[in-house]
């Protein structure tokens, strides 16, 4: 067992002075003035902070790899939009640069799945930073969701080939078909003991159907946005707001649907259209009308590494500190549908921890030490 005493303990929901007790995988103890029993390796961190792993929530970490070009990029399949049935797990490289930054800041856990010139994408996975060099053996949810895509990226891809869909409508129109299909296929498999028919797109819309994963809505805009919820409203689907550009534009109604917003890259230009009103006050508002969100990088578009940064930057528009280390632990992990395992310190969870020298979401702060499943997977502690 390994005791970590006398650390400024986050757990996000509160801050204390205090100890951290982890046996084998999994914290064992939180509290203060916790006696060693046994063979424990006592941890004096004195004067940092501990925090819960962070969870990136949206990113393409070991999908699109880094520092390789075309040869690594695996996030798209460009000739059909509607690919339900890819997965992510089968496209990760453990091995990609982008994992070992990730480490470096104290990210313990990503989201990261296919990317969004499909209208349906494929599904998403939560895994591991640090770890085995088998992905299976670093998963923590798979399926954890279903990559779906409105607004430019879509349209610009087909467009382009001069193939449907090209327009803004064409996107919803075929979601809408596409789950049609899908459910009269549901219901027929569960109706007839002959049921001898087999299609990989639909059976991998079932968990969505049925509510077991959410759709991940790629939406910038505020008209795309609303579609999706208007998409979820027909059909039935859980829904979660990926990037949310324009999310703060519509809050109330944002509010009034109960949808939570991954938000982010904040930290871009305005590269195109839909990122007109890009600007780190979205979570500041959406906190404020009581939405729940997460704080993202997309990685590797916004390197992996300054997901804490993403949150200072946030901070500095307004954002209260302990909701910004709520928005890359459990708030990341409720979203992603993990919170029973992982985004808080507290017995029974996962021995994810992140260890910093000063504040994490300043340049100023350092990670110290960098633990997934009870092992340093970075730095050290003395």
């Amino acid at each position: 067992m390994i005791l970590l005493k006398n650390g400024r303990i986050h757990t996000p929901e509160e801050v204390f002075i205090g100890d951290v007790l982890i046996d084998g995988k999994k914290i064992k103890a939180v509290g203060k003035n916790i006696k060693p029993k046994g063979n424990v390796e006592v941890h004096d961190i004195k004067g940092l902070n501990l925090f819960p792993g962070f969870i990136d929530a949206h990113s393409h970490v070991g999908i699109f790899q880094e520092a390789i070009g075309d040869v690594g990029s695996d996030g798209n399949e460009w000739v059909d939009p509607v690919t339900p049935n890819l997965r992510a797990i089968d496209a990760i490289y453990p091995p990609d640069v982008g994992f070992n930054d990730a480490l470096k800041a104290g990210i313990t856990s990503v989201f990261t799945g296919p990317g969004s010139a499909n209208v349906i994408g494929g599904q998403s996975v939560v895994v591991k930073t640090g770890g085995s060099i088998i992905v299976d053996e670093r998963i923590v949810k798979n399926p954890a969701g279903m990559k779906m895509a409105l607004g430019e990226n879509p349209k610009r891809v087909y467009g382009d080939q001069k193939r449907s869909p090209a327009t803004r409508m064409a996107n919803a129109a075929l979601i809408r078909d596409t789950f049609y299909q899908a459910r009269v296929y549901m219901e027929k498999k569960e109706k007839s003991k002959k049921f001898n028919e087999y299609n990989s797109k639909y059976e991998a819309l079932i968990p969505v159907l049925k509510r077991q994963i959410p759709v991940r809505g790629h939406s910038h805009r505020s008209d795309d946005i609303a579609t999706f919820i208007r998409l979820r409203d027909e059909i039935g689907f859980k829904l979660v707001i990926e990037h949310g550009t324009e999310a703060h534009l519509i809050a109330d109604y944002l509010k009034k649907k109960k949808v939570p917003v991954v938000v982010g890259p904040s930290f871009s230009a305005r590269v195109k259209v839909e990122l007109k009103e890009i600007t780190f006050d979205t979570p500041r508002i959406l906190w404020e009308k009581g939405i729940l969100f997460a704080i993202m990088t997309d990685a590797p578009v916004v390197p992996i590494n300054y997901l804490p940064l993403m949150v200072g930057l946030s901070v500095k528009h307004g954002l209260k500190h302990h909701e910004g280390v709520k928005a890359i632990t459990i708030n990341a992990a409720k979203i992603c549908g993990v919170d029973k395992r992982i985004g808080r310190v507290k017995p029974g969870y996962d021995a994810d921890i992140t260890i910093y020298e000063g504040d994490p979401f300043t340049v100023e702060g350092t990670c110290v030490a960098t633990i997934i499943d009870g092992k340093v997977m970075w730095g050290g502690i003395k």
